[in-house]
């Protein structure tokens, strides 16, 4: 008997197989695929820690506005040296100075993990570690950030950030969950000891990487007045210019869930850190929903930008008014899903319309706009949540993702109505009417 292929399914499988090559474009570069590798172990030490970082926090103070103080204090250098770490990584080689602050950032875990399993461990000194790892961060940050283009190239970008973004959320569900099993069975020192040791997996990713297939851009000799002139490059272009005030509004109100999500746990619910954990989990698991449904679809255009950043006020609106911690779940898939196509679009926009000696700087500055703007919304919507009501500070974020969209979308129809474009490089001006369905 002659075998005969079933014709009604293998064109369904060559689809998937085309999807499958698509979405995972970029882990074909085995420079990326490193360097994915490496982040995937280290992300979720990182997100054990911030779950053991904040509800420790919570029990020493059951305050909303010390949460959001902590929170600041760690993004405090982010917003004040961020330009600095960003010429850096113009200057220098990326892959060295990530060796440098990976380092630093397991010294500084290790340490935070000595001191508490010691019981030496005081709120002050949280500070204090706060600001060590904000300053580590404003270098780290836009490095590694920058350092994506160099892994995959500019044909892969878009598909390599989305993942990058992926797998942070990916982490966002492994880690808490860890985290929450650990600290219920063990306590919190663990997940500092784990997180200082995840940044080995990356150090040896880094150094079995191939210097030869990384795609170097020219280094950015050193002379005076270059942080100026990032500025004045970020002013001279339209689209980069509309991306980083929209990331702004948004890093600033809508992203403190640190902060909201863990006084919802403790203070709405009546929870504990496993509430805060699930919480935080099931956003991770919507943007890895999300971030597997765009990595391999749709251009990177401000259509698309103002459409997630829609999505992304509503869903957050949704959580506020969610009257359950079921409910409270169900909509985090929604908000994890839209955060993740709104960061993939901001990232790779920037990335694309950046000249690549500018691009250090141009990403320091969305680092400030997504990270250091924390220095004043976490104390704020800390404050909204513990004078009102948790509900109302994550409302806030939800309005704010709101306004941001319709600045976005503001500037497009002034460009149509100027005759000017918004269009990113190689992208049309607006995406075509799927962006807004």
């Amino acid at each position: 008997m002659t075998f005969q292929p079933d014709v009604t399914t293998a064109p369904r499988q060559g689809m998937l197989a085309r999807y499958r090559d698509v979405t995972f474009s970029s882990l074909g570069t085995r420079n990326y695929r490193l360097y994915f590798i490496g982040q995937g172990i280290s992300l979720c030490g990182t997100w054990m820690q911030m779950v053991a970082q904040s509800w420790l926090v919570w029990v020493l103070t059951h305050s909303g506005a010390m949460l959001g103080t902590v929170a600041a204090l760690q993004f405090l250098p982010v917003l004040l040296l961020a330009p600095y770490g960003g010429l850096l990584a113009d200057r220098f080689s990326k892959r060295r100075l990530l060796f440098v602050t990976q380092s630093a950032a397991a010294v500084l875990a290790i340490g935070l993990g000595t001191l508490y399993a010691g019981g030496a461990l005081k709120l002050w000194m949280l500070f204090v570690f706060a600001v060590t790892l904000g300053t580590i961060n404003a270098l780290d940050n836009p490095t590694r950030q920058s350092f994506v283009h160099e892994l995959a190239g500019p044909e892969d970008i878009k598909n390599a950030v989305t993942l990058n973004s992926l797998e942070v959320n990916l982490s966002r569900v492994v880690g808490p969950a860890i985290a929450g099993l650990i600290i219920a069975r063990v306590g919190l020192a663990p997940c500092f000891f784990f997180n200082g040791f995840s940044f080995v997996a990356v150090l040896v990713c880094l150094a079995l990487m191939r210097s030869s297939e990384l795609h170097r851009g020219a280094r950015v000799p050193a002379a005076r007045g270059q942080l100026a002139e990032g500025f004045r490059y970020v002013r001279s272009s339209p689209v980069i210019l509309v991306v980083l005030v929209m990331m702004t509004i948004v890093g600033t109100l809508t992203y403190e869930f640190q902060v909201t999500l863990t006084m919802m746990a403790g203070a709405t619910f009546r929870g504990t850190a496993g509430t805060y954990a699930l919480l935080t989990s099931t956003m991770g698991v919507g943007a890895v929903v999300g971030g597997l449904t765009i990595a391999g679809r749709g251009k990177a255009t401000i259509g698309a930008l103002v459409a997630s950043a829609f999505a992304f006020g509503v869903s957050t609106l949704l959580l506020a008014v969610a009257p359950s911690l079921l409910l409270a779940v169900v909509a985090m898939l929604l908000v994890g899903a839209c955060s993740i196509a709104y960061t993939s679009l901001t990232n790779t926009i920037l990335q694309l319309e950046s000249a690549p000696t500018m691009r250090g700087r141009v990403m320091s500055l969305w680092t400030m706009a997504f990270l250091g703007s924390t220095l004043v919304g976490a104390p704020l919507v800390g404050w909204v949540g513990q004078r009102f009501d948790p509900r109302w500070a994550i409302g806030i974020g939800g309005v704010a993702a709101l306004v941001a969209a319709g600045i976005g979308l503001i500037a497009i129809r002034s460009a149509e109505e100027g005759g000017r474009s918004l269009a990113p490089i190689g992208t049309p001006l607006l995406a075509e009417k799927e962006d807004f369905v």
